[in-house]
């Protein structure tokens, strides 16, 4: 078919050319291309294909969604002027939905993010004036709410949060909660398990007794609100904020009563004090954006959830609220809209669209999201009359607007608001100095007591401490002691077993901090302690462990069962020095154990809830008994090594020969074996090793000479003499007595 018209579109270098008359898989040629622009922020080029697409379309439906796309490109490439005017015309089709409006809200969210750098810095100043304001309890604060930690409970993670923080982020979130300090939700189950931290809460309540105070009086006030009593909740709040005024959380939720109550000037105050002390706190602004839609002025409130998404880009609320407000202000005018936007808020926010968007530098930044007044589709005081009339650069005035006036907020001036803050900082500076004594960051160190932060089982300085589920906290190592007995709690008794299974232990943070910070030099000497027990359980010749069991050879494996105390114990330390070994011997009635034995290497430890273990050992090195020793209830030894004596010329062929000759005769007996013998056999200690090409090349000799005396049918006392013998050619001769004496016995 000829082509009749050939069309250029030029974006950022590339030429593309495109006949008018597009068949089906041109056209989605075309659009794949655009997206691929649109992807690689070729914003000009993915428009332009756009604009020449909806040419070829009829359906209103498809009409539309291609609109969208190119009041999208446009949007990301900067003209938002005509962006709007786009997605308005695609709004007369029908109106637009949240799929719609997903990457306009993502663009104006993040140019609310990529603000210039003075407002940046001018709500970080704030922010650091509004904490030096609350008392300087930074590292005491709930990374949820952003406010001074009130019934803290620790997550296996070993973060500390707020109980009712933690609940409400599963509540409203519907899914597993996520710690905002490591992003890790792979063991936290249902918060609701978790308890109070006791030690953490009691600390904090000793220090921080106004701040205290003002939680409780919080959760009585919320329990009076939950009991749809309004006003008793009020006064629970207004007697916290006296007490704590610079506590965000606070004149938070004291907006909602006053919105529930109807009070909407009042919530919106709230709000406004709420994300002066927190300006980076995202439902403080949700909570101002609420205020602000109750009072009609709904383009502010579209500025405060989009600052909200700016912060907290998965906030479920702001997404709903701003493809409501969006949609609301896009459709035509003639279209029924909601009560609370009124017809004048509707025409006023679209002449501020069609007047104070085009700017000369299309700078969405600095121009449509100025910090201080929220979106600029509301035109900076200088430009606005008395009337509420709107004057631009060669642009007439806008009628109807002078009804606008009862809606807008009246915009205080420079001085005023400076005059204003510096009035806030004088009151909180007032406030510090007459209000009840608080402790701060600098005076912490001062009145702490170091048993504050005592473990109740070794009465000394908390070292690695971590918290139960059940909220009790303990050193590590002497938790795992006291569960190596019983799977409780030593102090409430609660049942630890799914907490024994996982033996993932994380130290809690806020408190190895608050130790390191304060107390350094009782924590530098309860370290020197723990180093110099470590170097000694480290010394693989003095004070070795052993297990007191069953035999054990050089390259041999010994699985083992452990469920003694004593000897989890001694699994664990062996584990924690990172040497992993322990000796084996069998026992002795009149001196404990045998002077000869196998040290054994740990491969993996398999735990079960009731706190015992498989685990994977094999055999390394043989040993001698020098001395023997106890510890912690299980048996240590000092030790010295045993080698095979080598030998050379004459007498190293004639080991060689026997060496083979044994070497034969082992096989036709593991030949001889029955089939089900056999497989049990090597499903235990392996497949019998091959001959070594050189016979000392190791300590031990040859690993299928041990592997052999571990599978005859020998008793311990019988196999002991063989781990004894530093003599190849006498182990060897051992062995080739104990093969002939079983073929001789074998039944014919």
């Amino acid at each position: 078919m000829a082509v009749e018209v050939l069309v250029t579109f030029t974006g950022k270098g590339t030429d593309f050319i495109q006949p008018r008359d597009i068949m089906g898989t041109e056209s989605e040629s075309m659009l794949q291309l655009a997206a691929e622009a649109f992807q690689s922020k070729n914003f000009d080029l993915a428009a332009d294909i756009y604009q020449c697409q909806l040419a070829g379309l009829g359906d209103a439906g498809s009409r539309q969604e291609m609109m969208v796309k190119r009041a999208d490109a446009l949007a990301f490439g900067g003209k938002l002027t005509e962006a709007f005017e786009v997605y308005r015309q695609a709004s007369e089709t029908e109106r637009l939905r949240p799929v719609h409006l997903s990457n306009l809200i993502e663009y104006l969210s993040d140019s609310i993010r990529r603000q210039d750098g003075d407002s940046q810095g001018r709500i970080q100043r704030r922010g650091e004036e509004a904490a030096g304001c609350q008392g300087g309890y930074e590292d005491l604060s709930c990374r949820i709410c952003l406010s001074f930690l009130y019934e803290p409970v620790t997550l296996p993670c070993g973060h500390c949060f707020c109980k009712k923080c933690l609940e409400r982020e599963r509540k409203e979130k519907e899914q597993p909660v996520m710690c905002k300090e490591c992003r890790d939700s792979s063991r936290v189950a249902d918060v609701q398990s978790y308890r109070v931290n006791v030690v953490l809460s009691n600390l904090l309540a000793k220090w921080f007794p106004t701040q205290h105070q003002a939680g409780q009086l919080r959760r009585e006030g919320n329990g009076l609100y939950s009991e749809k009593k309004m006003e008793a909740a009020l006064e629970k709040y207004n007697q916290a904020i006296m007490i704590a005024p610079m506590d965000h959380i606070l004149f938070s939720n004291r907006s909602q009563i006053h919105s529930t109550l109807r009070h909407y000037e009042s919530a919106l105050r709230d709000a406004e004090m709420a994300c002066r002390l927190m300006p980076l706190w995202s439902k403080g602004h949700v909570r101002k954006a609420q205020a602000l839609v109750s009072l009609g002025r709904t383009e502010e409130a579209l500025r405060e959830y989009l600052m909200c998404l700016s912060i907290e880009p998965d906030c479920r609320l702001a997404k709903t609220e701003v493809n409501k407000l969006l949609s609301d202000l896009l459709a035509p005018v003639i279209d029924q809209v909601p009560e609370h936007i009124s017809d004048c808020n509707t025409v006023c926010f679209r002449a501020h669209i069609k007047n104070s968007i085009n700017t000369p530098s299309q700078n969405f930044s600095s121009s449509l999201l100025s910090s201080e007044f929220g979106l600029a589709f509301t035109p900076p005081l200088s430009e606005r009359s008395e009337g509420c009339e709107i004057r631009h650069q060669g642009e007439p005035k806008v009628g109807r607007l002078d009804q606008c006036l009862l809606l807008k907020r009246k915009r205080r001036s420079t001085e005023e608001e400076d005059e204003k803050e510096g009035r806030e900082r004088g009151d909180c500076h007032k406030r510090s100095k007459s209000g009840p004594a608080e402790v701060n960051e600098s005076s912490v160190g001062d009145v702490l007591d170091p048993t504050d932060l005592e473990c109740s089982l070794c009465m000394r300085i908390f070292y690695e401490p971590v918290t139960t589920p059940c909220g009790h906290t303990f050193c590590l190592q002497c938790l795992e002691r006291c569960l190596d007995h019983n799977p409780m709690c030593p102090l409430c008794k609660e049942e630890l077993s799914e907490y024994l299974v996982q033996r993932q232990y994380c130290k809690t943070v806020l408190m190895e901090t608050l130790i390191s910070k304060y107390l350094p030099s009782e924590l530098m000497e309860r370290q020197k302690i723990h180093q110099d027990e470590i170097a000694e359980l480290s010394n693989l010749n003095k004070n070795v462990p052993i297990f007191v069991c069953t035999m054990a050879f050089p390259t041999v494996p010994c699985p083992l069962h452990i469920f003694e105390p004593c000897y989890r114990l001694m699994i664990r330390r062996c584990m924690e020095t990172g040497t992993n070994c322990f000796g084996m011997c069998l026992a002795d009635n009149l001196k404990g154990f045998a002077d000869y034995g196998c040290l054994l290497e740990i491969r993996d430890v398999k735990f079960f809830s009731d706190g015992r273990s498989v685990v994977d050992t094999v055999g390394r090195r043989r040993f001698k008994v020098i001395q023997h020793r106890e510890r912690d209830g299980y048996n240590t030894a000092d030790i010295e090594y045993l080698e095979d004596v080598k030998v050379e010329g004459m007498a190293e062929r004639e080991l060689q020969s026997l060496h083979d000759t044994v070497y034969d005769q082992a096989l036709v007996w593991v030949n001889s074996l029955k089939a089900e013998q056999k497989e049990r056999i090597e499903g235990h200690f392996g497949p019998m090793p091959r001959k070594d090409s050189v016979l000392q090349t190791t300590p031990n000799g040859p690993s299928w000479c041990w592997w052999l005396l571990a599978v005859f049918p020998l008793e311990g006392r019988a196999q002991l003499p063989f781990l004894a013998l530093t003599s190849l050619k006498d182990r060897l001769s051992g062995i080739r007595k104990v093969l002939l004496f079983m073929a001789h016995s074998k039944p014919r």
